[in-house]
């Protein structure tokens, strides 16, 4: 009861989150990347870019929320956007290792990238679980 729980709360979180992101990123658009002004890079194509991706970011918190909100949770949608957030964080590496060393807070994203998904990945079947052993928990709305 207590993973299924937490991995309720953390999609929740995670969704939550992600959506605030989207919408900041989609209304302020490069004006809302850390270091954007001293590294030179902005005009409208990569101002468009950033909103553009805002979106997708926007919709991938819809999705987390969605799956927070299924009962039982979805294993297969828990690792599903896991993976996805844990390739963001890979791509980040990537990036540093083609590019250099980005702003310091894009490295604090990038930790958080790469260290929640495997949590996700281990809860993500306790809501199954539970649900197979005939615990039913309320959906939170």
């Amino acid at each position: 009861m207590a993973r299924t729980r937490l991995l309720q709360w953390l999609s929740w979180i995670m969704g939550v989150a992600c959506v605030a992101i989207g919408v900041v990123h989609l209304c302020t658009g490069m004006a809302s990347v850390p270091g954007a002004e001293s590294s030179g890079v902005s005009g409208a194509t990569v101002d468009s870019l950033v909103r553009f991706f805002s979106a997708i970011f926007l919709g991938y918190g819809l999705a987390w929320i969605w799956v927070a909100r299924q009962s039982p949770i979805p294993s297969k949608g828990v690792r599903l956007l896991a993976g996805i957030f844990l390739l963001g964080g890979v791509s980040r590496l990537a990036s540093w290792a083609a590019e250099g060393r980005p702003d310091g807070f894009q490295l604090v994203l990038m930790a958080i990238e790469l260290a929640l998904p495997p949590v996700y990945f281990w809860l993500s079947t306790a809501g199954e679980r539970e649900s197979a052993a005939g615990k039913r928990e309320p959906v939170m709305s």
